[in-house]
């Protein structure tokens, strides 16, 4: 199985910026398409943002123009960068396999919190 380390997430005020990184145990970035996911307790998960093997993003209405997903093959490294910041963006991150199959495991995900 293939390991998912996300980093990045942290306690921003409104109108801020974060930085989230993906780093997956095996190179899978540049041949597999790829996504960021975000969920809040007692609700189920959400794509954010995803991007193909070919490098073509898709974001989730709620993201646009604001997230940008992005990858470095080189590094074998996915990202996203998310600006202006609100409260609706707060929950725990996570990367995977765009549509990931129900064995897929998931990582511990990361933290991010937007407050007033």
């Amino acid at each position: 199985q293939v390991q998912l380390v996300e980093s990045g997430g942290g306690l921003v005020q409104a109108g801020g910026s974060l930085r989230l990184s993906c780093a997956p145990s095996a190179r899978i970035i540049s041949v597999n398409d790829m996504a960021w996911y975000r969920q809040v307790p007692g609700k189920q998960r959400e794509l954010v943002a995803a991007i193909s093997s070919g490098g073509t993003p898709n974001y989730a209405d709620s993201v646009k123009g604001r997230f940008t997903i992005s990858k470095d093959n080189a590094k074998n490294m996915m990202y996203l960068q998310m600006n202006s910041l609100n409260a609706d963006d707060t929950a725990v991150y996570y990367c995977n396999f765009q549509r990931p199959p129900i064995w897929a495991r998931w990582g511990q995900g990361t933290q991010v919190t937007v407050s007033s």
